[in-house]
Order: structure tokens, then sequence, then C-alpha cells
């Protein structure tokens, strides 16, 4: 079941991350600072070349970093050694990330796609995640845009909380062919991953599967508010948002 408090403490969605201040996204300054604001964390994970989970949004290194290439292509020890652009610290592992939250806010992690379509070719990532949160202690919950990580998730570690990261799907947006977009768009795999809520693309909330889910009891967060009259909009369909931009609202 997932904890209260992902339905009532906004997520900082990388972290509370802000370059101009020293916080890239998802780094160890951006994850502080979160905690310290009482925020809960979103979290994006990504695979090494020899395996390990690492905290880090994009698939390639240049848009963060002032390296290139994709990140599973290089190792876990090189990635920390690689500096995150606006900060003086490199790619974090998932464990670091773990023992720095400590169950002090909820941590959400988001396993980014491998397939590169949404597929089933997956299962390297998702066995690292399960080995690093293996004990936990403290909310956490796991997600992904593709269904098929999520049911592994739902395998491998069954008592953590899972979801669906859900989106209009609109093809221009994405790189993945008219059919899957056309099929994800309708969340058809909700119950079949046992998933307990949804991360909904913001300005597509009021889709009627989105009202169909909460009906049914799934927890409504959404991505990603930038703004506090955003929110104000978000939440008369979202329990929660997960945030950036500004400082969301903290429950009273």
């Amino acid at each position: 079941m997932l904890p209260d408090s992902f339905a009532h403490i906004p997520i900082a969605h990388r972290a509370l991350h802000d370059v101009a201040q020293g916080r890239p996204e998802n780094s160890r300054a951006a994850i502080k600072a979160a905690i310290a604001a009482g925020y809960g964390i979103e979290i994006d994970v990504q695979l090494s070349a020899d395996g390990a989970a690492m905290v880090f949004h994009d698939y390639a290194l240049q848009r963060l970093t002032a390296a290139s290439g994709p990140v599973c292509l290089s190792d876990r020890e090189t990635l920390e050694s690689i500096p995150l652009t606006g900060g003086e610290e490199g790619i974090p592992g998932l464990p670091e990330i773990l023992s720095l939250v400590g169950g002090r806010v909820p941590l959400l992690g988001e396993i980014k796609d491998q397939d590169g379509g949404m597929g089933t070719d997956i299962g390297p990532l998702e066995k690292a995640v399960a080995r690093d949160i293996q004990g936990y202690v403290g909310p956490l919950a796991v997600m992904s845009f593709n269904p098929h990580a999520v049911a592994m998730m739902r395998d491998l570690c069954p008592d953590v909380p899972r979801g669906l990261v859900t989106s209009a799907y609109r093809k221009a947006d994405w790189p993945l062919s008219q059919a899957v977009c056309d099929r994800l768009r309708e969340i058809p795999d909700y119950d079949r991953v046992g998933a307990c809520f949804i991360s909904h693309e913001v300005d597509d909330l009021d889709r009627p599967r989105v009202a169909a889910l909460k009906a049914q009891g799934a927890m409504v967060c959404c991505w990603t508010v930038r703004s506090a009259q955003q929110e104000q909009q978000a939440r008369a369909i979202a329990d929660n948002i997960t945030f950036e931009d500004y400082l969301a609202a903290l429950p009273a």
C-alpha cells in the first residue's frame, strides 16, 4: 500500500534542483535541499555499463555534464567521477542516495525505460534497483513509463508500492510508434502490473481514464507542475504533484 505521505507532501521533481544555487538535477545537493524543506523527492534511475543503478535523468550525458555519450556505456566508477554541470559533485549511485534520504521524506524512484520502445527488453536495471532498495526503511515507491518494468518490480519487490508514469502520448513528443502511443495513452496495464498510483502528465489530467482510475482507488499524482497557479488547477483533479521551478505549498 502506498504510504499516505505520497498523497500529501509535494514531491520535488528530480529533487529540489536549482543550478543557479549549485543544485543540479538529481544531485546530492538538490536532495539535501528537498529534505531540509520537507518535500518528497522524485529521482530518476539509469543503468551503468557494469550494472549499477545510477541516479540520473537523461540517457546521454551531454545536457547535464561536460561529458558526452550514453550513460549505459560508462561504468559506475566513471559516472561517479563525472561532475554534474552547475555543481561540484559526480553522478550518484542509488545506494548512496538511499542512505542520504534515510527515510526522512517520501522517495519516488522512476525507472527509466531501457528498451527504447516501452517493450520487454528489460531486466538489468530493475534487478539493480531491487537489490539496492532491499531493506530500505521509510516511505518509498517506484514507477516507470514502461509497464513491463513495473510488472518486473512487482515480481522482484512485491511489498514496494509501484505505479505507472502516464501521458497524453502525443506522437510528436515521443520517439515511439503510433500504435504504442495509442495503447499506452489508455493506461491499460494498471491492474495487470499491480499499480496503486499513477503520475500523469499535468495538462492531460482531465482524461476520462484518469477519473476512472481515481474512482477505482488509485492515487493520482502529476508531472510536472511549474507554478502555484498551475498547482491550483492540477489539484482540482490530482491528489498530489511533482513540481519544479517554484516552491510548492506544504500541508499545514
